[in-house]
């Protein structure tokens, strides 16, 4: 639904309290009228205006054209009768907001010409209301002539950043898709012959273990040697892979806090000593998503992460200034918290979440895991 305060328009280097000046300005025109006909015509002109101005916001296509078309005319009114010409900048900004490429620019000269025609028109029936607000005039004009533009091409820009978000992200599905195939196929290639020689062999020998006890041993033993190999080539199919390292992740992490403009401060040693790649790997992921939420859902200005090394436990603990975590830390759908949650449990790991002021998120995953991986 649309909030009463989108009439005004949201651009970077105009104040809301501008536009309320020239929402409050036309009446100053209107009242120094002396003849009651003529204000009364004004003020129906200014609500009309404004009617207009709010229910283009809602039009769409033929709709959209029309209200905009009543709005020049009730500026070229306003500027004849009243001097007042600054209707000419609300118009011009929403003709900014018009995608359609020649939509825009038809509705863009038109505008350009019917103030400009007002103006010239003005000065030679009452010269002596539009000289003293000569720099006015031309500041409007000049406004009338730039501003739409610098809305267009503000919304094509943020529209084709929303187009490679979306296929920047589409890809990395694809990628990830196509990774987990790979692993699929070499972990079937690798594993599936010798796992079914496994259990074969298991069959056999338990069926020779009471008539042949020899021949059981045999069998026992080239299952050990099997096994062996199987996990032989496991451990190279692991170690090819790239494993995701804290201190890359960290790189990335910059770049996503720069982006959003929040103050990114870093404590602690990044590089835990004695980490193997598995618990890294996890351990950037969960970083990864971490910070995303942050980004996306704390509406905060500052990050902090704390990276520690204790003796019983890998900690990396994220903290926001922003609006807190609600129900007092419960996964909320769409926060991402889930998981990470799913990722810390593949390594006995734990999520700590505590909100308040700003939303405090603790990783913790056991050192003691390496002695168990390495065994």
């Amino acid at each position: 639904m649309q909030s009463w305060y989108s009439i005004f328009p949201k651009n970077p280097w105009l104040s809301i309290y501008v536009w309320i000046i020239f929402c409050l300005l036309p009446f100053f025109f209107i009242f120094r009228s002396s003849s009651g006909i003529q204000i009364f015509i004004g003020i129906t002109m200014l609500l009309l205006f404004f009617l207009s101005y709010r229910f283009s916001f809602k039009s769409k296509s033929g709709l959209l054209y029309m209200w905009i078309s009543f709005e020049m005319v009730i500026n070229i009114v306003m500027t004849l009768l009243f001097g007042f010409v600054y209707f000419s900048l609300f118009t011009a900004l929403f003709i900014g907001n018009i995608r359609h490429t020649a939509g825009f620019f038809i509705v863009y000269g038109i505008h350009l010409a019917t103030t400009i025609a007002a103006i010239v028109l003005g000065f030679f029936i009452e010269i002596d209301l539009f000289l003293p607000q000569l720099p006015f005039i031309l500041v409007s004009l000049i406004g009338v002539v730039l501003l739409p533009f610098n809305l267009y091409n503000r919304n094509k820009r943020e529209n084709l950043e929303g187009q490679l978000e979306v296929a920047n992200e589409r890809i990395s599905e694809l990628i990830i898709f196509e990774e987990r195939q790979r692993i699929a196929r070499d972990l079937h290639d690798t594993l599936g012959q010798k796992l079914s020689l496994i259990g074969l062999k298991s069959d056999l020998a338990g069926k020779l273990i009471s008539i042949n006890s020899e021949q059981a041993k045999k069998e026992l033993h080239d299952i050990r040697q099997t096994a062996s190999t199987a996990l032989k080539e496991v451990r190279e199919l692991v170690q090819d892979m790239r494993a995701m390292k804290l201190e890359d992740e960290l790189i990335r992490i910059k770049q996503i806090i720069k982006a959003a403009e929040m103050e990114l401060t870093i404590e602690g040693n990044p590089s835990f000593e004695g980490i193997t790649p598995i618990v890294e790997n996890v351990l950037s992921m969960c970083l990864k998503e971490a910070v995303t939420n942050v980004v996306k859902h704390s509406y905060g200005t500052e990050c902090h992460i704390t990276f520690e090394h204790t003796s019983k436990y890998f900690v990396i603990t994220v903290t926001d200034n922003g609006i807190g975590i609600a129900r007092g830390g419960e996964t909320l759908p769409g926060n991402g918290l889930d998981g990470i949650r799913e990722r810390l449990e593949f390594v006995n790991g734990s999520l700590d979440v505590k909100g308040g002021e700003g939303t405090k998120l603790s990783i913790q995953v056991p050192v003691i895991l390496k002695h168990i991986i390495g065994e």
